[in-house]
């Protein structure tokens, strides 16, 4: 069934706007739960690509054990089954052999459901008729849940990984987002017109497994010269100040953005992540 049918099916069934809306948010969340389910078919456990060479050797070099897990395709109920499974593990053994154990570090490059209702619900304002544009857009998820979760006319995806491209593209396509969602295989330093008609730019987690340290503080650069239109946003995970601060850039924040402090408050339940949705920052356009 389309998303056009299902929505025409559940209005038909509320009584009022107000559990239509509430009955469409629930089905978005659906949909989106069922790109993950797609992707982790298509997907070897740890949601890495042998193509990601750097990024694999990057987090097998930290200095304490750490696993990939992807937060769009894997939430914690999802990781439990895989545990009990003997799929996954969350621990390490700090001695072979003994029972001395300690947590294993998690690393994500996508945003959680969560995540990104808050992102969309919370974070930024109504995006009707608005260009979003997602760089490193990797699985998808934030192009995908802003086409279920917002009005943004444009979203554009720009990966260098032609594998998760051509994920992207067959999840388009299925799920029929093809009329405002569009991936461009690209390295974003080659896209400077994309990134000056933005009026949001969305960057999780970037950089900083992909590229070298030289390479990362061109990139910014590149990003802080283009991004430029007045009153756009820019959302990271971590904050500017955290990815600048390992590198020699000429990047003067305090000419460029100004910081637009959020709610982390808004989700009452208990299992609500509140350090995940800390690590989102959202900036305005000088």
């Amino acid at each position: 069934m389309k998303l056009g049918d299902i929505s025409r099916t559940l209005a038909a069934s509320c009584e009022n706007s107000d559990d239509f809306d509430e009955l469409v948010v629930s089905n978005n969340d659906v949909v989106l739960r069922n790109i993950a389910e797609d992707l982790r078919n298509r997907l070897p456990i740890e949601a890495m690509f042998t193509s990601e060479h750097q990024a694999v050797q990057k987090i097998h070099q930290h200095p304490l054990p750490m696993i990939h897990v992807d937060a769009f395709l894997y939430d914690d109920d999802v990781v439990d089954s895989l545990c009990e499974e003997g799929k996954m593990s969350r621990s390490y053994c700090t001695e072979c052999g003994s029972y001395k154990t300690a947590s294993l570090e998690f690393i994500s490059h996508s945003f959680s459901l969560m995540e990104l209702k808050f992102l969309y619900h919370h974070v930024l304002p109504d995006l009707t008729g608005k260009v979003v544009v997602d760089v490193g857009s990797r699985l998808g998820a934030v192009l995908f849940a802003g086409y279920l979760y917002s009005s943004a006319s444009q979203l554009y995806g720009v990966e260098m990984n032609a594998d998760f491209c051509q994920l992207q593209e067959i999840m388009i396509t299925k799920y029929e987002f093809i009329d405002r969602v569009k991936v461009v295989h690209a390295d974003i330093c080659t896209q400077p017109s994309l990134l000056q008609k933005a009026d949001v730019v969305v960057m999780n987690n970037v950089f900083e497994y992909f590229l070298d340290r030289q390479e990362q503080a061109r990139a910014w650069e590149f990003i802080a010269c283009n991004v430029r239109k007045r009153g756009s946003l820019l959302v990271t995970v971590p904050s500017l100040e955290e990815s600048l601060s390992k590198l020699q850039t000429d990047v003067q924040l305090s000419q460029w953005v100004e910081e637009v402090q959020l709610n982390y408050d808004v989700y009452m339940e208990k299992d609500v992540d509140r350090e995940a949705l800390e690590q989102i920052h959202l900036y305005k356009i000088l």
